[in-house]
């Protein structure tokens, strides 16, 4: 796999799913085919499969797998789904399961030979904990995918940012860029503290999703933001 990416954010709750469908649902309808990922989500319904047969599965990753034209299996996009909407790791404990890295470095490995390009979401922050041992940070850097950062644009949101980038940096790990989510219609200073921002990563974000955006502006925002990365040309548009 030429391309992949690893979205974290500052914090849960940031729209660190709406900035990966962005970008997963413009690189399927430009015919890349783009596999969406979301190693670990808490925070789950029961859906019947039929014969009795039940399976857990979360609104977000849902999400990615609608972007990428529902043509990846639920397992293999979400390998440990926990019902409760808490912390993974504390969820992973309540059920008596430990989440495994290795299986998880399969499952990306495997879904790679499926894709050209591969999206991956995370769970909370950056230093979110999967286990008593391991955390999103170990996972992206196992992974060792660039590394999209969402920032969730609301009061607090600077401090959160700073310290995200810095840990990432710190970790050896590329920082692709950071995209913006809005979040807060009410926010105060919304200009001053995207000025800031600007500053503190010294470049323009590679996606910016208002509060409420149309389905063509997410369509929009996602294909430019591929062209920077360099998987899409710039000609390259996909079918209308």
């Amino acid at each position: 796999m030429n391309n992949g990416l690893f979205i974290t954010g500052t914090d849960t709750g940031v729209g660190k799913t709406r900035i990966a469908a962005s970008l997963i649902a413009a690189g399927t309808r430009a015919g890349l085919a783009i596999a969406p990922m979301k190693p670990v989500a808490s925070g789950a319904d029961f859906f019947d499969l039929g014969d009795g047969r039940r399976e857990l599965r979360n609104d977000d990753a849902l999400a990615l797998l609608k972007a990428a034209g529902d043509r990846f299996e639920y397992a293999a996009i979400n390998p440990y789904c926990f019902e409760p909407a808490i912390s993974p790791h504390i969820a992973a404990m309540e059920a008596g399961v430990t989440v495994d890295l290795a299986r998880l470095r399969a499952a990306v490995r495997d879904l790679a030979t499926k894709c050209d390009c591969m999206v991956v979401e995370g769970a909370g922050g950056w230093f979110a904990p999967l286990g008593p041992e391991l955390t999103i940070a170990e996972l992206a850097g196992a992974l060792n995918l660039p590394i999209l950062l969402v920032v969730g644009l609301r009061l607090g949101c600077l401090n959160h940012a700073m310290l995200s980038r810095q840990a990432i940096e710190r970790s050896g790990l590329k920082l692709a860029g950071w995209a913006v989510s809005e979040i807060d219609p009410t926010m105060p200073r919304r200009a001053e503290n995207l000025a800031t921002l600007r500053r503190t990563f010294g470049c323009e974000p590679l996606l910016h999703l208002g509060f409420d955006p149309t389905p063509a502006a997410e369509l929009e925002a996602g294909t430019r933001a591929l062209k920077q990365l360099g998987w899409l040309s710039e000609d390259q548009t996909g079918p209308v």
